[in-house]
């Protein structure tokens, strides 16, 4: 059977699939593709996972079906035992991967639209065989949890590179690849042949954080490859190994159809000598999505030729007017706090609360009263045998705990102090259980900036009103990913969902039970607005596809 010819079967065999996504796209419904839970994928499967691992620790890496320089590098380390885990991958100049990438264009932009569908469909079956390789990988580089890792890097990470794919389908075939034009002149008309084509815009540069390796890198990945364009992948020096399977997935199913692997290729660097800076300022490349720090990210976004996808750092804040009850709000802010340790782009950091208290069905709870309440929550849990260490997880940067033990040099009322957590699978893990701290409205200094990691800062106002203000600012002026909000009235609640929307921040109200503000859903829920500082880009909204290929349209005289 022909290469061509495997690869429309692909299409036929995945087209449900691929239809199923586009339609859950526009329902906005819960869908998913890939379970989140274990059962599904086998009995054996967490144990092939953790065979995996053990065995590529302290190897150099294979499975990657691209060309290097015969150097291998790598630094990573685990924060559960805080040994380094020995992997070396094959390294490659700037120069040669966009070489190659440069080659492997002509080939993939020549592929059509429903060729690249079946395939990329395709290589996210074949990943899915590899869910709990990846979970290791991700826990023991970024900290996770193992469910979190599993869940996170592997069903989740699928689904949202699937939205890719199906909303880059849509927008490629929304228009006819060919239309015969006549317009009627009176006794003659004029008749044009008429093409539209998509082209794509060339090499797409993917740079990863260390934190959610996958999550956070698959929709541009696959938002490139649908459009035609080749990928570099360049993950953080410290979370390699989770990228660097998924890159080799996609690079088999490429070859086994007659395809340059070299369509996507990762791009290996180490915290000494990065190379992130040589591919972004290198003319050929011309599609950077990045997710990490503000400062590196607003300097790609200035960089001229480029079209940049950004999901940068943020404030995000915790409302707080009124309440049914004061305990399931206080047990689900303290579990969104803690989840791995703070260390989530979605974690609320900044709490609101009036002078006067907060209303419940049972009465007015003082101020105070709330500070109690949600110190004994997060203590309650962080210390809980069961559930401490595992929602915890481990601290991916020893950075973070340093300025979350730092934290009380902030200034104000330190109402909890970070302390470290037993793991009782890893006693060497590097923990840190949240830092709790007071500080007025009118300290802006201290609560106008991320304080990335386990760190939250209840700030008192003078109502809520004030507390929507200063939410609403910081979003403007420092970006913001969520915001939770709760309110038992009506016409405050569409108050600050009006004044929040003016800084494009997106509001949940009242959650408690098992949801929890950190979560974003696949195919419902827009990751980052693109509106404010946090990020100029949304997972995934039409505009993260349709800027990455150009209509060009061609006419002849019939």
């Amino acid at each position: 059977m022909s290469a061509t010819l495997t690869q429309q079967d692909l299409f036929t065999k995945h087209k449900t699939i691929i239809d199923n996504a586009i339609k859950a796209i526009h329902d906005r419904g819960f869908y998913a593709q890939y379970p989140e839970h274990p059962k599904p994928y086998g009995e054996e499967a967490p144990i092939n996972g953790k065979a995996f691992f053990d065995g590529v620790q302290n190897t150099n890496y294979d499975e990657l079906l691209q060309d290097n320089s015969g150097k291998y590098e790598g630094t990573e380390d685990s924060p559960y035992t805080q040994k380094p885990l020995g992997i070396k991958y094959p390294v490659s100049s700037p120069v040669d991967l966009v070489a190659r990438s440069k080659e492997a264009f002509e080939q993939w932009r020549k592929t059509s639209v429903d060729q690249r569908a079946g395939i990329l469909v395709e290589t996210l079956e074949q990943i899915k065989n590899r869910f709990f390789d990846i979970a290791y990988a991700t826990m023991h580089t970024t900290g996770q949890s193992f469910m979190m890792s599993f869940q996170a890097s592997g069903p989740h990470a699928n689904d949202r590179a699937l939205e890719a794919i199906a909303l880059g389908y849509q927008e490629l075939t929304r228009f006819p690849n060919a239309v015969d034009w006549v317009k009627p002149m009176g006794k003659f008309d004029i008749k044009l042949s008429k093409k539209y084509t998509p082209v794509p815009r060339g090499i797409g540069l993917v740079i990863g954080c260390s934190t959610f390796p996958v999550w956070n890198t698959v929709p541009g990945i696959y938002a490139d490859l649908i459009a035609g364009n080749t990928v570099i992948v360049k993950p953080h020096p410290k979370a390699i190994l989770a990228a660097a399977i998924v890159v080799a997935e996609i690079q088999k199913v490429l070859q086994q159809n007659g395809l340059n692997p070299h369509i996507v290729q990762l791009a290996v660097d180490t915290v000494e000598k990065p190379i992130t800076k040589h591919l972004a300022e290198n003319s050929a490349v011309k599609l950077i999505d990045y997710t990490g720090n503000s400062k590196f990210g607003s300097e790609l976004e200035k960089l001229e030729g480029k079209t940049v996808f950004t999901e940068k750092t943020g404030v995000n804040s915790v409302i707080l007017d009124s309440v049914e009850s004061l305990e399931p709000v206080v047990q689900n802010l303290a579990f969104s706090i803690s989840l791995y340790s703070g260390q989530m782009c979605t974690a609320p950091q900044n709490f609101f609360v009036p002078e006067s208290g907060i209303k419940t069905a049972d009465g007015q709870v003082s101020y105070a009263e709330f500070v109690d309440a949600f110190k004994n929550a997060v203590t309650g849990l962080v210390n809980h045998p069961k559930m401490g260490a595992g929602t915890l997880g481990a601290v991916q940067n020893p950075d973070t705990v340093k300025r979350t033990n730092d934290a009380s040099s902030l200034g104000g009322n330190t109402v909890l102090n970070s302390e470290s957590v037993k793991n009782e699978e890893f006693e060497s893990a590097r923990t840190c259980s949240p830092t709790i701290i007071e500080v007025d409205a009118s300290d802006e200094k201290t609560y106008k900036e991320e304080l990335f990691g386990p760190i939250v800062l209840i700030i008192k106002t003078k109502d809520t009103k004030e507390s929507v203000k200063l939410a609403q600012e910081l979003a403007a002026e420092h970006g913001a990913i969520t915001c939770a909000a709760y309110t038992t009235d009506s016409k405050i609640e569409n108050y600050i969902e009006d004044q929040m929307s003016l800084a494009y921040a997106p509001v949940s109200f009242n959650l408690t039970g098992f949801i929890w503000v950190n979560q974003h859903a696949a195919f419902s829920d827009f990751h980052v607005t693109g509106g404010n500082p946090a990020g100029n880009a949304t997972y995934v909204n039409p505009e993260y596809v349709i800027k990455r290929f150009v209509w060009v349209g061609h006419r002849k005289l019939a």
